[in-house]
């Protein structure tokens, strides 16, 4: 058997991370049920990452940092609409192909609220500077048009939002999509 390095680990627990996460909420999830997903200890866990919040943040900027890669690639050489298109073709796939990556977005947000409420800014100045290299990525790939951005950011929202409740692909509300952001055919019940 071949011993994974520290680097190997942390990313394993990274993974493990964005899907307990995106199933219980930075509240609701356990350290211990991170540790038993990835077959470690929790002690162990806490020599990659000091507590917490860092695993969750660690989550996060991977959640962030695939969906800027997936935008960056997909756009490479397009421009405007073309561009647009194959972001939104790219999102759908990714968020069809791993959910917990649509899941873990949706707790950022929510556990940003939660944070701040509590008067904690320090989660949420993390959180908010990854969507803001997300809607950087996108901005520049749609012509630095703030309207497209917003628009495409727009649709990327209610997308989570339409997935993240179970509507089916079929659904009339998935009708005033523009045809790349549609899940049809691409999430099966």
């Amino acid at each position: 058997m071949v011993r994974m390095s520290a680097d190997e680990r942390r990313e394993s627990v990274i993974r493990a991370a964005i899907a307990e996460f995106a199933r219980g909420g930075y509240y609701g999830t356990s350290t211990e049920a991170i540790a038993k997903r990835v077959g470690v200890s929790q002690p162990y866990l806490f020599r990659l990452f000091p507590d917490k919040r860092a695993m969750f943040l660690a989550a996060a900027q991977r959640c962030m940092e695939d969906t800027i890669r997936a935008f960056e690639e997909a756009a490479k050489g397009l421009e405007g609409e073309g561009a647009l298109h194959a972001m939104a073709n790219a999102y759908t796939k990714s968020i069809a192909e791993r959910p917990e990556q649509l899941l873990m977005q949706m707790q950022m947000y929510v556990a940003t609220a939660a944070a701040e409420q509590a008067g904690d800014r320090e989660l949420g100045e993390a959180v908010r500077a990854g969507w803001m290299r997300l809607w950087e990525t996108a901005h520049l790939s749609l012509g630095a048009d703030p309207n497209e951005t917003t628009g495409f950011m727009a649709y990327g929202m209610l997308i989570n939002c339409l997935v993240a409740m179970g509507f089916p692909p079929e659904h009339r509300v998935w009708e005033g999509l523009y045809p790349s952001a549609r899940l049809t055919g691409r999430l099966e019940k």
